[in-house]
């Protein structure tokens, strides 16, 4: 009898503790997503204001120096990347390898990705995070260089940034990184796109398809 209840009693115990455990998982992932920064432009949209992309000299996975007027009377499909991030981006940079293979007939569209982590992500590193999606460096650029000059360029030129915010899910407190952006060949930024949607890469093509020769 006394072993019987003794049995039971370890039951309620591994019970007690699996319903703990879940609990704890529960109220940690509730105060993850109400303290994450707001990750505006998830639904497509037009940028908060007038912006356009700035200019700019970085150099690319292979080692090469691109500028901005490098990019000039192209379209752009424009991502941020942060190659020490594991989920979120990997799924953002697998949207935009379906844009590249997409457009892959289209010498007028460039993919460009700026890291927002460039003491960590430098070229080789860059390169190695490439190779995993297949990027052509040819067509797609991923870019590095002075940390405070691309802060400043995306900041002008793309995204919100709150460097207060301690919960930013990348470096340097921009809102909105796991959008995907296009910029016309005038160098304006045109059009957000949700990085998570699994309908983005061929809603990009299509606005693209969309858009004026001359814009």
């Amino acid at each position: 009898m006394k072993e019987a209840e003794a049995k039971l009693k370890r039951r309620d115990i591994a019970v007690f503790k699996w319903v703990a455990a879940v609990m704890v998982t529960l109220f940690i992932g509730a105060i993850v997503f109400v303290t994450r920064p707001p990750q505006a432009g998830r639904q497509p949209g037009e940028p908060d204001r007038q912006r356009a992309l700035g200019d700019f000299r970085m150099t690319d996975s292979t080692g090469r120096e691109v500028t901005s007027a490098e990019l000039r009377n192209k379209l752009l499909v424009v991502n941020f990347v942060f190659t020490s991030c594991s989920v979120s981006c990997a799924q953002v940079n697998r949207q935009m390898a379906q844009v590249q293979n997409l457009v892959s007939g289209n010498d007028d569209v460039r993919l460009v990705s700026f890291t927002v982590d460039p003491g960590t992500d430098t070229p080789p590193v860059l390169a190695q995070f490439g190779a995993k999606f297949g990027a052509d460096t040819n067509r797609w650029l991923m870019l590095t260089g002075d940390k405070q000059r691309i802060y400043e360029l995306i900041e002008d030129s793309f995204l919100k940034r709150d460097p207060t915010l301690i919960t930013s899910p990348m470096p340097g407190g921009f809102i909105g990184t796991d959008r995907i952006v296009v910029v016309d060949r005038a160098g304006r930024i045109r059009r957000y796109f949700d990085g998570f949607n699994q309908g983005t890469p061929a809603a990009i093509v299509q606005f693209l398809s969309q858009m004026h020769p001359n814009s």
